[in-house]
């Protein structure tokens, strides 16, 4: 049976590695916010794309929109012409699947038969 200096002893123990592992994860907490601070307040320090103002359209001359939309198709055509069609396969027949259920049936009758089971 243990004493009461050992149970304490114990609990002492226990207190100090409860105490300890979570001073250790709230030190990681306390640094894993710090890198995520530093790191917004350098995105931010980064000069942003100039963004347009809603009511403000940036359209394409009707030209270039043309232009652009023919290689599009071009590049399209081409990707589509390099593919090759897939071989068509049929499915297995059913019948040599029960065939082979049906001989290991047979199989198993006759042993269960040449031992005196039947």
């Amino acid at each position: 049976m243990t004493t009461m200096a050992e149970f304490m002893e114990g609990l002492n123990l226990t207190v100090l590695g409860v105490t300890i592992v979570f001073l250790v994860l709230s030190i990681l907490a306390v640094v894993l916010y710090a890198v995520g601070w530093l790191e917004r307040r350098l995105v931010e320090r980064e000069t942003p794309a100039p963004v347009s103002s809603p009511g403000e359209e940036k359209s394409l001359p009707p030209e270039d929109l043309a232009i652009i939309t023919a290689a599009v198709l071009a590049y399209a055509s081409e990707k589509a012409s390099q593919l090759r069609s897939l071989p068509f396969r049929r499915k297995i027949s059913d019948h040599w699947r029960l065939y082979g259920l049906q001989t290991q049936m047979e199989d198993v009758e006759d042993f269960n038969y040449e031992i005196g089971k039947w």
